[in-house]
C-alpha cells in the first residue's frame, strides 16, 4: 500500500509542476532542494507515474555512493508499500536487484558510466535524475557530459534533472542548457528545524591532518564533545569523521557511553548500514559516520551532531605516481550538509570541533574531482566515448593539462589507446572491467599468467586497500582474506567474484590476451628471453602471484633493496618498510601496491607491497628497461660503462674500455657546466684578458664575445674544443691555462681581433715613460698611476675608439690613492692644490711643483731628477 500519509508531507511536491513543465519543455532542469524535502524518493516516484498523476516513465537516479543507492531504493519501495526488486530496483557495483516491473532504478554514477558506454542511447530510459551532483564527483561530472552529448546528438527526447541541496545552480543551469540558453531551475523549499551551533574548538593546539594522518588528540577531543552532547541533548548523535580509521579509533575511545555505538562507511556490511538507517527502538545510538551520512539519506533519530571538520578527498602527487586519499578541512557547503542532519526530524544542534573564527576561513566548496584526482579512469572513459582531449564535453571544469598528460601516459603504457591518445581495442576491454586502468591491465594480463579466479583476488585486494591489521604483506594479506570472517573479507569475496566473471565474460580469446595489449613491455608480461614469470605460473605460491599482479599494476613501483628496510623504485622515489619486524624489510625486491609520503620526508612510506624477484620485476615492468653504454661526469670524472636498467634501478653495469670520444668531450663539458668555470686555471693574465674582453663587449658589443660564466659555459665546446677532447677528470680541467683558450672566442674570422689592444690596451704609456696596467675590472677602466707620472699630461687617456675616459687614480709616492679624476686638465687646474699642500710636507724628497701641467713628468725623486738632467 502507498504510503501517502507520508508522501503528503514531502516539500518537494510543491516543486512538482515546474518541474514536470521545465521537462516536458526544455527537457532538462536543475532541481535545488534542502534536505529532507524528498527530491531523492518523492520525485523519481512522480516522474516515473508511480505516484500522482503523470505518465508512466522509466527513471534512472543515479547517486554518488553505493550506500546512498541502496538507501534511496529502499526508502522508495518503502513509500510504495513494496520490497525492492520490484517497481523501485538498484544496481551497485556487486549487487543488482531489479525485476521486469522496475519503473526506478537507482544505480551508482559508476554504474551509469559503464551502462552509457555499453549503450549510449540508454534504451528505454526516459528520465535521468544526478542526484547530488553538487559533490563534484568525477564520475557524476563525466555522466553529466555524456548525458548531453547523448541528448544532443542521439536522443533530444531524454530528460535531464540535476538534482541537489547546496549546489552552483546557475553553472549547472548554463550547463544543462546550452546554446539555448540556461534550464529552468526549479526550486523546492524546506521545512527545516533550526539547529543550534556549538563552537567547541580543541583545549590545546592540534597538528594539522597531513595525508591520511589525523592527530590523536583531535579524535580525543572529538570523543569527548560525543560524550558531552550526550549529556547536554537528547535524541541521537551522529558523528562525521574523516575515515572508517578514525572511526574506529573513536568507537574506542566511546566504550561505556550509555547508548549503542555505530559505525558507518564505505566498506561497513550491508546490514549495519541498514540498521542505521532504519533507526532504533529504545536505546539511545552515536553513529560514527563518514561523509556518505551528509546527504542522500536520513539517519532516523538524530537530534545532535559532532563535526569533526576534516574530509577525504583524492589527491595525486603526479611527479611521484602516488595517488591516494589525502585529509582536508571540510568545506563550508559540507559543514551545512552536516548540520542539517540535525533538524531533519526536530530541532536540534552541531557541535563544531573548531573556533567560529577558523570558520570564515574554510573554502565554501570542496574541490571539484576533476582538479585534483589522478585522471586514468577519466581518460580512458573519455577515449571509450570518442573524446581523447574532453575538450568536446560540456564539463563544468576542464581537467588540468598536466594531470590528463600523466593519465594519457599511464594509458599508453597498458596499451588503452595508441599515440594519438584514440582508444585502442585493447582499452575497450579494459574499460569494460570497472576497475581503474592500471587494475584493469593486472587482471587481463595476470590471468594468463596465474589464472583468472587468482589474478581476479589479488586484483581485488589491490582495489579496496585491506584493513591495516592485515599488516604491509600483500601475500599475507591475501592468506588472511581467503581465511577470514570480517567485514572485508566479505566484500573482498565478492569483488573478486566480480572480476572473475567480468574477465570470462570478454570471452576465451580476451581473457588475459597479454600479447595483443603489451601492456608495460613489447612482451606483455613475458620476461626478455621470452618464458613465462619465475615462479608466477599456474602452480605458483602466493608471494610470486601477488608480487606479479602488483608489479603489473605499479611497475614504476617496483623497488630494489638498498638496505636497512630502505628501497628504490623504478621511477626513482626513494621508499622505507614502514613496520618494524616486517619481512618486507628483508626482501631484495618488492612489487609496492600501496605508499605515501609522511609530512617532511624525503622517502614515500611502503605500506603494502608483496616480494619478488628480479625476473618479475623486469618481465612486469618491461616497458622501463633499457640497456646501453652511459658516459657521464660523476663525482670529479668521467664514468663510461654499460649499464643495464629498469627506471631509476641499475641492474648490470660494466665499464667501457674505449668509449666514443664525442660522448666523453660532451661528459666533460657536463661536468665543467656543473662545476662552472672556475674549474679551470684562471691566472692574473687570464682574468685580465677575460675583463677586457667583458669591456669591449659591454661597450661595443658585437663582433666582441660575452664572457659571462653562462655564456663561457654555452660555448665551452669553441674555446676549450682542444683542451676538453684530452680531460677526462677534475684535475685536468684544472691545469688547462683558461687564458691561453679564451683568446679563440676573439673575433679572428672578421679581423676585428687584431685591434683588440688598441681598443682595449692592456697597458698604457703615460708621459713618464712607464707602461701601467689598466684594470677592466669594475664599471669604468682605472689607471691606478703615480700622480708625479702624470705630470704634464693635460687629458685622461681614452679607450674602445676614444670612446670611454679611464678613471685615473692618481696615487703617492707611497703607491697610496690620493686622487681620483677621469678629467686631467680640471684636478691640475682645481684639485691639485689641495693635494699638494697634504703631501708635499709628507714627502718632501719628491717633486711638488707649482704649475703640474707644465712640470716634467718623474717616477724617481727631486735628487734622482737633478742627477738624470746633469
Amino acid at each position: 500500500m502507498i504510503r501517502d500519509d507520508v508522501l503528503s508531507l514531502l516539500p518537494a511536491r510543491s516543486a512538482l509542476p515546474a518541474l514536470r513543465e521545465a521537462l516536458d519543455g526544455p527537457g532538462s532542469a536543475v532541481l535545488c532542494a534542502p534536505p529532507g524535502t524528498g527530491k531523492t524518493t518523492l520525485v523519481p516516484l512522480e516522474l516515473a507515474g508511480l505516484v500522482g498523476p503523470g505518465p508512466g516513465r522509466r527513471v534512472l537516479v543515479a547517486e554518488p555512493r553505493r550506500i546512498a543507492a541502496r538507501a534511496a531504493a529502499r526508502r522508495m519501495a518503502w513509500l510504495l508499500g513494496e520490497r525492492v526488486g520490484e517497481r523501485v530496483g538498484f544496481t551497485v557495483r556487486g549487487e543488482r536487484r531489479v525485476g521486469p516491473r522496475t519503473a526506478v532504478e537507482v544505480v551508482t554514477t559508476g554504474v551509469l558510466l559503464q551502462r552509457l558506454q555499453r549503450d549510449p542511447e540508454l534504451a528505454g530510459v526516459d528520465v535521468v535524475v544526478l542526484d547530488e551532483c553538487h559533490e563534484r564527483h568525477l564520475d557524476a561530472d563525466t555522466a553529466a557530459a555524456f548525458l548531453l552529448d547523448v541528448r544532443a546528438a542521439l536522443r533530444p527526447e531524454l530528460r535531464l534533472v540535476a538534482a541537489s541541496a547546496t549546489t552552483d545552480a546557475a553553472g549547472w543551469a548554463a550547463l544543462l542548457g546550452g546554446a539555448e540558453g540556461p534550464a529552468p531551475v526549479v526550486t523546492a523549499e524546506g521545512v527545516s528545524y533550526e539547529v543550534e551551533v556549538v563552537w567547541v574548538p580543541p583545549e590545546r593546539p592540534v597538528r594539522p591532518a597531513h595525508g591520511m594522518r589525523v592527530d590523536p588528540a583531535l579524535l580525543s577531543h572529538v570523543a569527548g564533545v560525543v560524550r558531552r552532547a550526550l549529556r547536554e541533548r537528547a535524541g541521537d548523535v551522529l558523528c562525521f569523521l574523516p575515515g572508517a580509521g578514525e572511526i574506529g579509533r573513536v568507537a574506542g575511545l566511546l566504550a561505556g557511553v550509555d547508548a549503542e555505538v555505530l559505525q558507518v562507511h564505505g566498506r561497513a556490511p550491508a546490514e549495519v548500514q541498514d540498521a542505521v538507517l532504519a533507526g532504533g527502538d529504545v536505546a539511545r545510538r552515536v553513529v560514527l559516520a563518514t561523509a556518505v551520512a551528509e546527504s542522500s539519506l536520513t539517519v532516523p533519530g538524530v537530534r545532535v551532531v559532532v563535526d569533526c571538520g576534516l574530509a577525504r578527498v583524492p589527491r595525486t602527487d603526479h611527479a611521484r605516481g602516488l595517488g591516494a586519499l589525502a585529509t582536508v578541512r571540510a568545506s563550508r557547503a559540507a559543514a551545512r550538509q552536516r548540520a542539517g542532519r540535525a533538524g531533519r526530524e526536530a530541532p536540534g544542534a552541531v557541535y563544531r570541533c573548531w573556533s567560529e573564527g577558523e570558520d570564515g576561513r574554510l573554502p565554501r566548496f570542496p574541490d571539484p574531482e576533476i582538479k585534483v584526482a589522478e585522471l586514468s579512469a577519466f581518460a580512458l572513459q573519455v577515449a571509450c566515448w570518442g573524446d581523447p582531449s574532453a575538450a568536446g564535453l560540456a564539463l563544468l571544469d576542464p581537467p588540468p593539462a598536466g594531470a590528463m598528460a600523466a593519465a594519457r601516459e599511464v594509458l599508453g603504457a597498458v596499451g588503452a589507446v595508441d599515440a594519438d591518445g584514440r582508444v585502442t581495442e585493447r582499452g575497450q576491454r579494459l574499460a569494460r572491467l570497472g576497475v581503474h586502468p592500471r587494475l584493469a591491465r593486472a587482471l587481463l594480463d595476470g590471468a594468463r599468467e596465474v589464472g583468472v579466479r587468482r589474478a581476479a583476488e589479488v586484483v581485488a585486494l589491490l582495489s579496496e586497500e585491506p584493513p591495516r591489521s592485515y599488516g604491509d604483506d600483500l601475500a599475507a594479506a591475501w592468506r588472511q582474506a581467503r581465511r577470514g570472517g570480517d567485514a572485508y573479507a566479505g566484500r573482498w569475496r565478492q569483488e573478486a567474484r566480480r572480476l572473475a566473471s567480468a574477465v570470462a565474460g570478454l570471452g576465451p580469446e580476451d581473457a588475459g590476451d597479454a600479447e595483443a595489449g603489451a601492456g608495460f613491455g613489447s612482451a606483455g608480461v613475458r620476461g626478455r628471453s621470452g618464458g613465462a614469470v619465475s615462479g608466477a605460473g599456474g602452480a605458483g605460491d602466493d608471494d610470486a602471484v601477488a608480487g606479479l599482479v602488483a608489479a603489473l599494476a605499479f611497475p614504476e613501483r617496483v623497488a630494489r633493496a638498498r638496505g636497512g628496510g630502505s628501497f628504490l623504485m623504478a621511477s626513482g622515489t626513494r621508499a622505507e618498510s614502514g613496520e618494524a619486524g616486517s619481512r618486507l624489510r628483508e626482501a631484495r625486491w618488492l612489487a609496492v601496491a600501496v605508499a605515501d609520503r609522511p609530512v617532511a620526508s624525503a622517502s614515500a612510506r611502503v605500506r603494502l607491497a608483496a616480494v619478488i624477484d628480479e625476473a618479475t620485476a623486469v618481465a612486469a615492468a618491461g616497458a622501463l628497461y633499457s640497456r646501453g653504454e652511459e658516459v657521464r661526469w660523476a663525482d670529479g670524472e668521467v664514468v663510461a660503462r654499460e649499464v643495464a636498467r629498469l627506471g631509476a634501478i641499475e641492474l648490470v653495469t660494466r665499464p667501457l674500455a674505449a668509449p666514443d670520444a664525442g660522448a666523453v668531450r660532451e661528459a666533460v663539458a657536463e661536468g665543467l657546466r656543473r662545476e662552472g668555470v672556475g674549474l679551470l686555471r684562471w691566472s692574473a693574465g687570464a682574468v685580465a684578458l677575460r675583463q677586457r674582453m667583458a669591456f669591449l663587449h659591454g661597450e661595443l658589443g658585437e663582433p666582441w664575445p660575452e664572457v659571462s660564466d653562462a655564456a663561457l659555459l654555452e660555448r665551452a665546446g669553441e674555446w676549450l674544443g682542444v683542451e676538453l677532447g684530452r680531460a677526462r677528470r677534475r684535475a685536468d680541467l684544472e691545469r688547462i691555462d683558461a687564458g691561453a683558450a679564451l683568446g679563440r672566442l676573439l673575433p679572428w674570422a672578421s679581423g676585428d681581433a687584431v685591434r683588440f689592444d688598441a681598443l682595449a690596451p692592456e697597458r698604457i704609456e703615460v708621459p713618464s715613460g712607464s707602461r701601467v696596467r689598466v684594470d677592466y675590472g669594475g664599471a669604468q677602466p682605472v689607471l691606478a698611476v703615480k700622480l708625479q707620472e702624470m705630470f704634464g699630461q693635460q687629458e685622461s687617456p681614452r679607450v674602445a675608439d676614444g670612446r670611454v675616459p679611464v678613471l685615473v687614480h692618481l696615487l703617492s709616492p707611497a703607491g697610496r690613492p690620493a686622487a681620483v679624476t677621469a678629467d686631467l686638465a680640471s684636478f691640475w687646474r682645481d684639485g691639485y692644490r689641495s693635494v699638494r699642500a697634504e703631501l708635499r710636507g709628507r714627502y718632501p724628497k719628491h717633486p711638488w711643483p707649482e704649475d703640474p701641467s707644465t712640470a716634467e713628468p718623474t717616477r724617481y725623486t727631486t735628487a734622482r731628477l737633478k742627477r738624470d738632467r746633469s
